[in-house]
């Protein structure tokens, strides 16, 4: 069994098929590496081959390493790991430094190892297909290219092109737009094109070795101390740059990738290669590269995945559909439906609310033609799309409606009572509120077993993630249709169960709730403002709760006491509720929308913190340890969170992790909710014990659930308690 197939034409020439056997794509397991040393001894000492073209069986070139391997790579067997790095490395370090010229083929996507494979050859070929990628995104799992992508990139684009449109981003590139920046040198219409312009290449370039193998190369832009180099003048920048870019959140990837890019640039590619190493197995076995997989591919595949649907089945997609409400979020979900190719009425009580909100998708799109990303006469096409009504009865024969109207129970069913009536028979109804129980909005239609929340995100044409929340009444033919929907409309879902405020809005809360309670501490605003940004959230708290508007948290906090007083039970006011309560009923400051909240407004525009807040709430208890503040805010959540598992309203880990990734800011490096109790330092262990100094010191809100007490007791992890649900499922 072998990962490489080897044939030879007349003229000498070597072509790899890389076709792993065992896998769906190629990758860079221990089968690929056994195969790819045997071929290089082989054509080390055939004096007959003349050149080497590398392609792939697969529709995809080379998906890179195993992150099977990654993710269990510790720092107790760290020797082991970095023999397993270095031997990769070397392998394409001598594959690039064969006595013949090699060709990468590249038949499909390149990403990760598979562009750093390709690198290591002398002429990169890529297929211009539809869908084919290629970059380096290991910055997104936590990580950098280790098998010499950080070497060869800075050598072949230079050290800024390397880092801004390569490394640091970690970019995905189309076909034509890594040609224009130089990662590959040519490129094909068909597949069919492939081997023979390789071969042509091979037999016209005899004598082509790797650039930096030549003397007297330089690197493109110069090197770190040329101090003739356009390079020399902005190097200084580099590193302020990329702290101004992170706001001193913990980042270990993007600063190992920058200090390898500039040590290596300095010294010759042996050495560099060895840097590069270093540095990766730093990363590659701490925590937040671990957190990082194990969310941004692993937890993705679940929740992108079947989640137990019959594979064989025809997937569904709507014909037509009616969004109710032209608003903000109804004009967004127009447009992303619009966009993926759905017809859908845009309705509102005037003609004219409706073409203002068709207004919004006009203005996106116009943006998008300026800047290259489509055609005008796509724009126009999409525009077709969307019908603006404010007569219910275009809505006729839609087999989708989503609505979108104010959080009022009242209004919601006056909607879907006008328009239920005109929909197809099967039609899916979904609502799009962000906390008001799907249960009861289901019973305002004649067909609750096809309603179902779908929570979209604001900006919906930029946020990823669809929120779907399953009442108890809605049928698992209608949950498989959100699916479908999600699918088709370029979402990732998760699937939640009822609850007054769901998954999403629910943990948002704690977190806005603890940065107000801090307020009322005595904690200096600028104080909590960057201890949320050094946590690594994208927004600070006191901010995004000027976003939310203070009257709507108030509302919902009402909302949640009346619900809870109704069922019997006590309500226990949050430290957070005499600061909301002050803001509105005191100063009047409801947010930016009201022209005034946490932050001062000049026309919309935030222009400073109100300097009231510090006579409002100034307090001598203001001197609070500054990892306090970063982990209640974190804690909050995470705890918050577990109480949603217990409760029932998650199903599964990876939901809670991808949904506060994508929906709600968590930070990235924790790799979501519960993956950061699991990765917390001592494991589960080690969150409970620092969750109860927390309570101790700020009160029961942080003591940790009885489950959670259980688990760290058992020495286990919420990751592999879903894994063992899974299977018992499956």
């Amino acid at each position: 069994m072998t990962a490489i197939r080897r044939t030879r034409d007349s003229g000498g020439i070597v072509t790899l098929t890389i076709d792993d056997p065992n896998q769906r794509v190629n990758t860079m397991n221990a089968l690929f590496v056994a195969a790819l040393a045997a071929e290089l001894d082989a054509i080390e000492q055939d004096q007959e081959s003349t050149g080497v073209i590398l392609t792939s069986a697969k529709k995809t070139f080379f998906a890179g390493g195993d992150l099977n391997d990654l993710r269990a790579a510790s720092r107790d067997r760290i020797d082991e790991f970095a023999a397993f790095v270095q031997r990769n490395s070397a392998l394409l370090r001598r594959l690039e430094q064969l006595p013949v010229p090699v060709v990468a083929a590249i038949n499909g996507s390149a990403l990760g190892g598979g562009l750093e494979l390709a690198l290591a050859a002398n002429h990169r070929i890529a297929v211009d297909a539809p869908g084919a990628a290629l970059g380096l995104p290991e910055v997104t799992l936590g990580l950098l290219p280790g098998a010499g992508g950080t070497v060869r990139t800075v050598r072949l684009l230079g050290v800024r092109s390397a880092l801004r449109d390569v490394l640091l981003s970690g970019r995905k590139h189309t076909v034509a737009g890594a040609l224009e920046l130089g990662l590959i040198d040519a490129a094909v219409g068909t597949a069919d094109e492939l081997i023979p312009a390789a071969t042509a290449w091979i037999r016209a370039h005899a004598e082509a070795r790797q650039p930096w193998d030549t003397a007297g190369f330089r690197i493109p832009g110069g090197a770190p101390g040329e101090r003739d180099a356009p390079l020399h003048a902005t190097l200084p920048a580099l590193a302020a740059t990329l702290r101004a870019q992170t706001r001193g959140a913990p980042a270990p990837a993007k600063e190992h990738i920058l200090a390898a890019a500039v040590e290596g640039a300095q010294v010759d590619v042996d050495s560099a290669l060895a840097i590069e190493a270093r540095y990766f197995l730093d990363l590659a076995t701490g925590q937040i590269a671990k957190n990082m997989i194990q969310a941004n591919f692993f937890d993705t595949q679940v929740v992108n995945g079947p989640r137990g649907r019959d594979a064989a089945r025809e997937p569904w997609s709507p014909r037509k559909a009616v969004v109710l409400g032209a608003g903000m979020m109804g004009a967004g979900i127009a447009y992303q439906c619009a966009v993926s190719g759905i017809d859908v009425v845009l309705k509102d009580v005037t003609a004219e609310a409706a073409e203002r909100g068709r207004g919004y998708s006009r203005r996106v799109l116009d943006k998008r033609v300026r800047a290259g990303q489509i055609t005008a006469a796509t724009r126009d096409e999409v525009l077709a799309r969307i019908t603006p009504a404010a007569d219910a009865a275009a809505a006729a024969g839609a087999d989708l409606v989503i609505e979108a109207v104010f959080e009022d129970p009242a209004l919601k069913a006056e909607v879907l009572r006008e328009i239920e009536p005109l929909l197809a028979p099967d039609a899916l109804i979904g609502s799009n509120t962000s906390t008001l129980p799907i249960t009861g909005l289901a019973g305002n239609v004649a067909a609750p077993d096809r309603f179902i929340g779908l929570h979209f995100f604001s900006p919906v044409d930029r946020m990823p993630l669809l929120e779907i929340i399953r009442g108890e009444p809605t049928s698992a033919e209608t949950l498989s249709r959100a699916l479908d929907l999600a699918r088709v409309i370029g979402k990732t879902p998760i699937v939640v169960n009822d609850s007054r405020g769901f998954f999403t809005s629910r943990v948002i809360g704690t977190f806005v709730n603890e940065a107000l309670a801090m307020l009322g501490e005595g904690v200096p605003a600028p104080v909590i403002e960057q201890a949320t940004t050094r946590a690594g959230y994208p927004a600070p708290a006191l901010q995004l709760a000027d976003e939310l508007n203070l009257e709507l948290l108030r509302r919902v906090r009402d909302a949640s006491r009346a619900a809870a007083e109704a069922a019997g039970g006590t309500w226990e006011p949050h430290p957070a509720e005499a600061v909301l309560d002050r803001m509105l009923g005191e100063f009047g400051r409801a947010g930016r929308l009201a022209g005034s909240g946490f932050y001062e407004y000049e026309d919309g525009a935030r222009t400073r913190l109100w300097p009231g807040l510090r006579d409002a709430f100034g307090s001598p208890r203001a001197d609070l340890p500054f990892a306090d503040l970063k982990e209640r805010m974190l804690f909050a959540e995470a705890l918050e969170s577990v109480r949603c598992l217990d409760e029932g309203v998650l199903e599964s880990v990876p939901d809670a992790n991808i949904g506060s990734l994508l929906g709600i800011g968590y930070p990235g490096w924790t790799g979501g909710v519960l993956q950061y109790i699991d990765g917390y330092a001592g494991g589960v262990a080690g969150f409970v014990r620092r969750a109860e100094e927390l309570a101790a010191a700020y009160g029961p809100r942080f003591a940790p659930p009885a489950s959670l007490v259980a688990l760290a007791r058992d020495g286990g992890t919420l990751a592999d308690t879903h894994r063992e649900r899974q299977s018992a499922l499956s």
